[in-house]
This record gives structure tokens, sequence and C-alpha cells, in this order.
């Protein structure tokens, strides 16, 4: 398990969930210098507050934290994950239940992770007793690939190339048995032209990471994931400001191997393949120009309108590619378009299907999981605004608006199946939250993970 997880300790310090509802009666639970203490230390049950309480040997004998009020409209379900970093080294349990057990877990163990290739971690020393009931194992797995996914986000570009990204997929796939491929050299040029065209521009050659677990007897779900690992906009230049998190602009792909890692570790009934265009966007005399015209795998023919919409591009050939087997869900994710992030903002990606069961079971499963999503239209009279007077399409539409819902529609060309689901995501914490540290983050995945449990697990 996580080693944040214990799975029994004797001597295991309480925590106490405490609201304004049952705060009297915990306090009278302590007994009367446990009570007696919290009311001179001041405490009172407001959300993210905590307290110490001695115990008669002279050590500690439990934790108070303030969570909100049952019937809050709005309950942070990762709160208990602010106590991660505020206890002191030991064994905790949880002597009542918070919100949400299983999640309270998990929180202790997203709170626990850091980013440490660069530099040394710091101590972490506090343990938590899986709560009765709550499998720690899924936790285990989710948590790592919550953890895989933040460190190839974190990782800065200049270790993490599309080699880097190939290497880090082969890995995970050989850790579950997967049968890997990749293609890559003159294979690109002539089976995936728009990933060609996007990462000609850069010495680091782009390639296709191809990988498939699962028997093939089960349902098929193919996942795809951006996999730019440095977006400079290309001739279409991003200002210094835009371009500062661009080593992020790959988070798409480290989504899909995170949530590859849970579904393979959980050993689902599906049979999974894995598809990252990895790739480049870089600056040179070979990049790719505006007004250029690509072929896509497809045969759909491209004008580039810009060249910093590159995601779309090197999707749109995985996604041909993933179409063609006629699996039974596509999902795909990308750090795709800032149009998104203005619509909703930093923390709630943006989910496109035509599928509308899928969309109803994914909302329900973001939200029960704190990883929320929200459903936008593929709103077919916009496919107007990427026509093009010399190709087949553009690949940016005309008049800046709606840019989240055109960069929808452009993909929706390359895929047949109905059951597809592109969810653009920032892949970001700009600031440090309970569980959710400041740096690079799994978005929907653990949303998807949950629904694909209820239908194969």
């Amino acid at each position: 398990m996580h080693p944040v997880y214990v799975k029994s300790a004797a001597a295991a310090t309480p925590i106490h969930f405490v609201n304004a509802a049952n705060e009297a009666a915990t306090l009278k639970a302590l007994g009367k210098a446990g009570a007696a203490f919290a009311k001179a230390a001041g405490f009172k049950a407001r959300p993210g507050r905590h307290l110490i309480v001695p115990g008669a040997d002279s050590g500690f004998g439990a934790v108070l934290f303030g969570i909100e009020a049952a019937d809050a409209g709005v309950k942070d379900l990762f709160r208990p994950a602010q106590l991660v970093a505020a206890l002191p080294a030991g064994t905790y349990r949880f002597a009542n239940a918070p919100h949400d057990a299983r999640l309270a877990a998990l929180s202790f163990a997203l709170g626990s992770y850091q980013f440490t290739r660069y530099r040394k971690a710091e101590a972490n020393e506090v343990k938590l007793v899986v709560p009765k009931g709550v499998d720690g194992d899924d936790l285990t797995r989710i948590a790592e690939g919550v953890a895989l996914a933040r460190d190839l986000i974190n990782t800065p570009s200049n270790d993490m190339g599309p080699a880097e990204l190939e290497a880090a997929a082969r890995a995970l796939a050989k850790q579950h048995g997967a049968k890997f491929g990749v293609t890559i050299g003159a294979d690109i040029e002539k089976k995936f032209p728009l990933i060609h065209a996007v990462g000609m521009g850069s010495p680091r050659a782009p390639r296709l990471i191809d990988f498939t677990w699962g028997k093939a007897s089960h349902p098929k779900v193919t996942l795809v994931g951006k996999g730019v690992c440095f977006d400079t906009g290309g001739l279409d230049i991003k200002p210094d400001a835009s371009m500062l998190n661009m080593k992020k602009d790959m988070g798409g792909a480290a989504t899909a191997l995170g949530l590859a890692h849970m579904i393979m570790a959980r050993k689902l009934k599906v049979r999974l393949r894995v598809l990252i265009p990895a790739v480049e966007n870089s600056i040179s005399g070979a990049s790719f120009r505006p007004r250029d015209i690509f072929r896509s795998r497809n045969g759909l023919t491209v004008e580039i309108g810009n060249t910093d919409a590159e995601g779309r591009l090197v999707l749109a050939d995985a996604l041909s590619l993933a179409d063609e087997e006629k699996p039974a869900l596509i999902a795909d994710f990308a750090t795709l378009t800032g149009a998104a992030r203005v619509a909703l903002g930093p923390d709630l990606p943006a989910a496109f299907t035509d599928d509308d069961r899928l969309a109803g079971e994914l909302t329900r499963s973001g939200l029960a999981e704190q990883d929320p999503v929200w459903r936008l239209p593929l709103w077919k009279p916009y496919e107007a605004m990427l026509d093009s007077k010399v190709a087949d399409t553009n690949n940016v539409s005309s008049g800046g608006q709606g840019g989240a819902i055109t960069a929808a529609l452009f993909l929706r060309k390359f895929v047949t199946a109905k059951s597809w689901l592109h969810l653009d995501v920032f892949a970001w914490n700009t600031a440090a939250k309970p569980g959710r540290p400041e740096g690079g983050e799994l978005q929907s995945a653990r949303a998807l993970y949950a629904l694909l449990t209820k239908r194969y697990g």
C-alpha cells in the first residue's frame, strides 16, 4: 500500500472531525481535562482549524479538526489533507466519520506528494490507519496514478521531451505487461502527417507512442493524450507569460498514463489502448507555417490558420488511428484551449461528447470523486467557423469566439464513434489547496476511472 497508509495500529491517535453540530458532544467525549484544554486553547470548529489535545501520559491524546457542516453548500472533501503537514510524526486514525471517509483517506496520500527529482524530500512521518470499509489498495492505485501524472507534468522540458515521454510510457507498459510500440522517423511523415508537421521544426523527433493491455475479447477502451512536451507556439510565437508553463502542455499525455496505471493495476476487464502523439512545437527553418496545408491520416486536408493550435493537429492523427478499430470508448485528454479556462477556470475541465449517457455518468462520477468536469456543447452550427477556401478545414476558427467548442468540433472530424469523449484540462494547480499542491495536477482521470470501474470492474 501507499507509504502513508497502515492497516492497523493499536496506539493510533484519534482524529475527531468537528463541526457546530457535534462540537459539544466531541469535547465532552474528550473528558474534563481534554475539554478544558480545548476551551483554554480557544478551539472553534471552523473548517481547517486543528488542535492537538494532550494525553494523560504527557503525549498527545487526540486531534480535533474542523470541517464544514453536513448541510453546507460547498464542502472540500480533501480538507483533511491539511493534517499531513500540520501533525507531528505518528500514526493516526479517524475517530468519527468525516463527510467522505474514502476521499478523506485519499487526501492523506495526495497531500503527502512531493516532487523530489531536483531536491531532497522533506521528512513526512504522518501515517493513517485505513478506515474500516475503505479499500486501501484501490486508494493506493489512484494515488500512484496521480503521482505519476504530477511527476511527468512537473518535470521541465529539458528532461521531458518526446524521447523521455516515450521512456516513461514504456516503463509503465513494462510494469503492467503491456505490448508497447512506437512510430518514429520516416514512418511518422508517411502514417501521421499532422504529427510530423508539428514536430518537424524541433531536433527532438516526433513520435506516436502506442501500447495495449488486456484481453482482446474484452471491451476496447482507448485513451489518447496530447504529448506536446513544450509549446513555443511555433512561428505564431507565444508571449513570454503564456510560454512560461508550457512544460505542462504534455498534461494530456500525463493524464492518459496516470489513468492507464489505475486501470491496469486494478485489472479492469477492458482491452486498453493508449496513444500519445509526442512532439515539441519549436521554431526553426523547418517549422510548419501559417497557411501551409497538410493531408491528415484520415485523408482530410487541413489549412494551418495558426501554428499555436498544434495540439488538435497531433490529436487528429492519433484519434484517426484510435477510431480505426471502433473501440467501445475513445477518451482524449489535452491542455488544448485557453478558451476553456476563460469559460470554466483552472479547476473545471471542459467535457465534450455526443453520448448523453456517458456525459451523465461522468458528471456524477466527477462530483462524487471531487474531480469535477463540466459538459460543453458540440454545437454543430459553429463548424462553419472552421471553413477553409483552399482545404477541407482550417485548424482554427474565424472570429476567435467559442474557441473550446470549435477546437472540439475540429477533433470531431477525425472520429466516427459516438462514444467519444474529449476533455480539455488545465493540468495545473496555480495555488496550493488541500491535497493539491501547486504545480502539475491530474484532472478528470479519477472521475473516468470511477466510471470505468462501475462498467468493467
